[in-house]
């Protein structure tokens, strides 16, 4: 059967030899497959660093030993160096002059064992000056320290080596004692002690001997075919005190420990062993085994687990050697088959118990190909107390290399996965991780979200994906503003800004402006409806609002018809408008006069109250025509609507008639000459204020009136007075405007050619005689009346308005005989009815007249003779001195009721003088006639009448 499966295996190596050119390409795409659809390792792997490399580039480690995160490394130096798991240097002591074979360490890390070729076993205390040195004289193999060493006063432990002699040696009162445990079966090999249980290995097996009853329990056979024992070493490892992991060339055996049932026997069976050793599994591999433990990584041991209880590994980790060729052609004399060759790769291979392959890994240590399968050791370390790490590990060297080997944690797993480009999963498992997780490895870790999510990025912009990789971007940028401007930039270069765009933050964090400036730069050139929207939803505080009103302005000067104020902007145009008007509403001073012509040229509703509220009345000086066309028009769409509006009602005009000194009339009518119609309602509102505003416009005023409202033309030519007389009679006779004709006529004096344009040209004898009273002028009079003469309506009419201006007797005498005059019967009936009826108004108004001024003269006269009351310190009208100066004066009481001295009158100073010394003046004053006379005399004197209404008449009293 072996036969025929490897002649089938050569033929299909034949087969495939023919197809293999022809299948070259199918087959690298084959394996470009299996890289994409690589499995994640299992373990990680880590270059021990530190002083331990610089030792090993002057020497080579042959063996290790490890005890509570303590590392014992032999040398080939002979040299033992102490190490922690970071590859500091504790101590190094040399005890042997040749390699180290074998090393034990102590499990408190107070003692090591060493064995070396040199047939020397030392075992040093590390604390202490305790040390032991033994002899063999032969070389060492593989030596083994008691369970607990340095607590045992015996000291006790098994050696082996070459002799093929297992010696025990134990601490007693006369010195060590030796015992032989084993001879006679070739080399010892390897040995180890677990509690009361030695095992060992020679040329013939694996034996295990009791302690406690001095037996060998067991002996479990080599295979027949296994190459030298001395190429390829046995490694024996106690999983636990029941458990025995053997590795020994390319066979691995587990054999389980359990206590022989005790079943009374007959006395000849007392030398029964008290154990029974069972082979639970046995496989051969297609590698050599360098080393073996339990994969304690993977299948760790509960706390509640009984050491005894049964626990067959679910799997296990070997350190594998595969063979460069075949060990069996030594003798041969070709010299090409002699030299050695090249090893391959040593590997790390978790092996499930029924030989399968779990997972292989290829170890990279230096120089491998020089190395063996026996060059390569590994160890397990319990490194629940190494700081930094948690959890079991094991380490593997090789001469030149100490490899560090860990389970794969889920930091690992998310670095695989970033590795690989599977970020989405990545960035799901770092959301799994603890806080402590997170917070021990910072931002600045590997696994931190930001990190993977910028490789994700990065990863994502080389792909061309720039939608998602946007989308990543709030969650590893976060509110870090030097890393969000630098992906925006990395978007903007590659074109493919506007994907960032809706993610770029405008609080919390606040980029630079220069970013913000760059994104609405951007929309004004691709996209104006989302700069619009973008103005007006971004806060203006994070840009610079004068820079993007400075671009916006040149793009809409740019814009075709954006000039225009008389056709309606293209869309484009009043999308840039409309980002102008909110630009300079929200500037940091609220420039509502720059935004105030975008509104006017958007149609904005609310401009008239914008303009009020913000006192923009400076700034509309400016913009009258937009103004009032914006106010035409929302005046033009309510009649459409069927409301009534008058275009003299207008807003717009209310406004600047209200506001000229703000918004100077001139400004307003340079503006409006050409919409002359625009023009006439400002000046007309303007006139209606106060006519004395726009004088300076007032021929202008006439010629608009003539064309936009003639009807109202003799109104406006009847109430102003600052319009030129000559132009505005050209102009109404430019039009034929005959009735304005004829009152500019009058105004300039021209009453008989006035007179004759009404006459002839209209024919209107009210009108005419209506002229001729308001001219007052006697040769109009006589020209009318000799025009009317030949003309019996004319006489008519003018006998119906006869009065004062009009002599009825002279206007009958110049009717000629025989005309005939239709209703003549009726015209002088009716005068001679108002001649009576006026001489009756008369008669009743003057009695009237008469009974009034009786009244008034009675009632004058009443108040002048009456008296008064004077008080003493009344005083002169004259002299403003006291009337009452003296007993003696003499004062003057006059029927206005003024009461002077008077010798304060004018020609009365010597009235005292002349009268005063005679005595009998007085006695003649004390009659009523002499009273009388008295009187006269000082009427006679007084030719003003009383002093004081004159003075007052004349301005010199004050």
């Amino acid at each position: 059967a072996q036969e025929s499966e490897s002649s089938e295996d050569e033929s299909e190596s034949g087969e495939e030899g023919d197809d293999d050119e022809g299948e070259e390409e199918e087959g690298e795409d084959d394996y470009e497959d299996e890289d994409e659809e690589e499995d994640e390792p299992t373990l990680k792997y880590e270059r021990m660093n530190g002083a331990i490399n610089d030792l090993l580039k002057k020497d080579s480690a042959s063996a290790l030993a490890v005890s509570n995160n303590l590392l014992a490394l032999g040398t080939h130096n002979g040299i033992v160096h102490i190490v922690d798991l970071t590859g500091k240097r504790i101590k190094s002591y040399k005890p042997h002059q040749a390699s180290v074979s074998d090393i034990e360490f102590e499990s408190t890390a107070d003692f090591v064992a060493t064995a070396s070729i040199d047939g020397q076993v030392v075992i040093q205390s590390l604390s202490t000056h305790e040390s032991y040195m033994f002899d063999m004289k032969r070389p060492i193999r593989t030596v083994a320290l008691e369970p607990n060493f340095a607590k045992k006063s015996t000291r006790s432990f098994v050696c082996g080596g070459m002799a093929g002699t297992l010696i025990l040696r134990e601490k007693g009162w006369l010195g060590h004692k030796e015992t032989v445990l084993h001879s006679g079966e070739g080399p010892v090999w390897h040995v180890r002690w677990r509690e009361r249980l030695i095992a060992w290995a020679n040329d013939s097996g694996v034996k295990i001997y009791d302690t406690q009853s001095q037996m060998r329990i067991t002996f479990i056979e080599r295979p027949t075919d296994s190459p030298r024992a001395d190429l390829f070493k046995c490694t024996l490892h106690w999983q636990d005190d029941t458990t025995l992991l053997i590795g020994w060339a390319d066979y691995i055996k587990i054999a389980r420990i359990r206590e022989r049932p005790s079943i009374p026997t007959a006395s000849g069976s007392s030398n029964q062993t008290p154990f029974i050793v069972e082979i639970t599994a046995a496989f051969q591999l297609d590698c050599m085994i360098s080393g073996i433990v339990s994969n304690s990584l993977s299948m760790p041991r509960s706390q509640d687990e009984s050491p005894v209880q049964d626990r067959t590994p679910s799997s296990f980790l070997i350190l594998a050697y595969q063979t460069p060729d075949t060990y069996g052609d030594e003798m041969t004399e070709d010299r090409a088959r002699q030299a050695r060759k090249t090893a391959e790769r040593p590997e790390l291979r978790i092996i499930s118990h029924t030989g399968e392959d779990l997972s292989a890994d290829a170890l990279g240590v230096t120089n491998y190909q020089a190395w063996s399968c026996n060059d390569y050791v590994m160890v397990e370390v319990d490194g629940s107390n190494s700081p930094g790490k948690s959890g079991r590990c094991y380490v593997v060297i090789s001469p030149k290399d100490v490899v560090i080997v860990r389970a794969r944690d889920r930091k690992d797993h998310i670095l695989w996965l970033v590795d690989h480009q599977r970020y989405d999963e990545a960035l799901e498992e770092v959301e799994k991780l603890d806080e402590d997780e997170r917070s021990a490895d910072g931002d600045q870790s590997e696994i931190s979200p930001i990190a993977i999510g910028e490789r994700y990025i990065r990863h994502l912009v080389a792909e061309g994906n720039f939608a998602k990789a946007a989308s990543l971007c709030p969650t590893v940028c976060g509110t870090d503003i030097e890393r969000w401007e630098n992906w925006i930039f990395v978007f903007a270069q590659s074109q493919q800004l506007q994907a960032i765009i809706p993610y770029v933050p405008t609080e919390a964090p606040q980029l630079g402006h220069l970013v913000y400036e760059m994104i609405l730069a951007h929309f004004l050139v691709h996209d104006r409806q989302s700069l619009m929207r973008t103005i007006k939803e971004w806060p203006k505080s994070i840009y610079d609002i004068s820079a993007v009103i400075v671009a916006v302005q040149a793009e809409l000067d740019r814009s075709p018809s954006s000039s225009s104020s008389r056709s309606f902007p293209a869309p484009d145009a009043v999308i840039l408008m409309e980002c102008l008007a909110e630009l300079f509403v929200y500037t940091a001073n609220r420039q509502y006069g720059k935004a105030l012509p975008f509104f006017l040229r958007l149609r904005r509703q609310n401009v008239f109250e914008l303009i009020r509220e913000h006192n923009l009345f400076t700034d509309v000086k400016d913009q009258v025509l937009l103004l009032i066309e914006f106010d035409q028009e929302l005046l033009e769409s309510r009649k459409q609507e069927g409301t009534e509006a008058d275009a003299s009602s207008s807003e717009a005009i209310a406004l600047l008639v209200d506001h000229i000194h703000s918004i100077p009339i001139v400004r307003v009518v340079q503006q409006l000459r050409d919409r002359p119609f625009y023009l006439f309602l400002y000046l007309d509102a303007l006139f209606k204020k106060d006519s004395q505003l726009g004088f300076e416009f007032a021929d202008l005023q006439v010629t608009l009136f003539a064309e936009f409202a003639t009807h109202r033309l003799i109104d406006y030519l009847r109430a102003s007075t600052s319009y030129n007389l000559e132009a505005a009679y050209n102009e109404c006779k430019n039009r034929d405007l005959v009735t304005e004709m004829v009152f500019l006529l009058g105004r300039m004096g021209n009453n008989k050619k006035a007179l004759t344009l009404i006459i002839e040209r209209l024919g209107d004898v009210h009108m005419a005689i209506e002229f001729a009273k308001e001219q007052s002028d006697d040769d109009l009079w006589e020209d009318l009346l000799k025009y009317s003469e030949t003309r019996p309506a004319f006489i008519r009419g003018l006998l119906e308005n006869v009065g004062a201006e009009i002599d009825p007797i002279r206007l009958i005498r110049r009717i000629k005989n025989g005309l005939e005059i239709p209703g003549l019967k009726e015209a002088l009936i009716k005068i001679l009815h108002d001649f009576h009826l006026q001489i009756s108004l008369l008669e009743g108004c003057q009695t009237i007249l008469n009974g009034d001024s009786s009244d008034l003269a009675k009632t004058r006269s009443k108040g002048q003779n009456s008296g008064f009351f004077m008080k003493s310190k009344t005083i002169c009208a004259l002299c403003t001195q006291p009337l009452q100066r003296l007993p003696q004066d003499l004062l003057l009481l006059f029927l206005c009721h003024h009461v002077v001295h008077a010798s304060c009158v004018d020609g009365m100073t010597d009235i005292h003088n002349h009268e005063e010394p005679n005595e009998g003046i007085s006695a003649l004053a004390s009659g009523v006639s002499a009273k009388i006379a008295f009187a006269s005399v000082v009427r006679a004197r007084i030719h003003d009448g009383c002093p004081v209404c004159y003075r007052k008449s004349e301005g010199n009293l004050m």
